[in-house]
């Protein structure tokens, strides 16, 4: 079985998207950015192992009606590693709170490498892609960091609608104003 390890679990976030969140922080990361936020992570073996009991802690911690949503950081969980663990916990998360939302930091473009043969997919990333709601995508770039921005921190680095965006076929940004 694939294994993943995460740096943090945050209940009650309302830093990492829309409405009050619950966000996992997975470890492991290749994209190094310069200036990234939380470097610790970019080590596979950073913090603890991604359990069955971590997906149910994290499972009751959606439950409450007032928790809009589940957010996906890193490390980077579009690392193919992450996204063998993902998926499995993805399903549970929809298949029990279809009508909470997900949203999935990721420094890989959504294009050019998760649309599109790249490092970056699998053959859990088109599944994971269906369940993901938003997704901000490309790499922290230090020398475009705006700390003015909403939901991310270099201005390259795009809100997606991905549901819209897979539909129609055209990267469509997400409108949270």
């Amino acid at each position: 079985m694939t294994k993943m390890n995460y740096g943090e679990i945050k209940n009650y976030d309302i830093a990492d998207g829309l409405g009050v969140r619950v966000s996992l922080f997975v470890s492991g990361c290749t994209h190094r950015c310069e200036g990234c936020f939380n470097p610790m992570t970019w080590d596979f073996g950073y913090g603890k192992p991604f359990t069955a009991e971590t997906e149910d802690m994290l499972l009751d911690m959606l439950a409450p009606d007032y928790i809009d949503g589940l957010t996906l950081l890193g490390g980077e969980p579009m690392e193919v590693e992450n996204q063998r663990v993902i998926l499995g916990f993805l399903r549970k998360v929809k298949e029990r709170y279809p009508d909470k939302n997900i949203w999935c930091y990721t420094g890989c473009v959504f294009e050019t490498e998760l649309l599109s043969e790249s490092k970056w997919r699998c053959e859990c990333t088109d599944e994971i892609l269906s369940m993901i709601d938003v997704l901000v995508d490309g790499r922290f770039v230090i020398a475009r960091k705006n700390i003015s921005l909403a939901f991310r921190g270099s201005d390259n680095q795009r809100i997606i609608d991905v549901q819209t965006s897979l539909k129609t076929g055209t990267t469509v940004t997400f409108d949270f104003d």
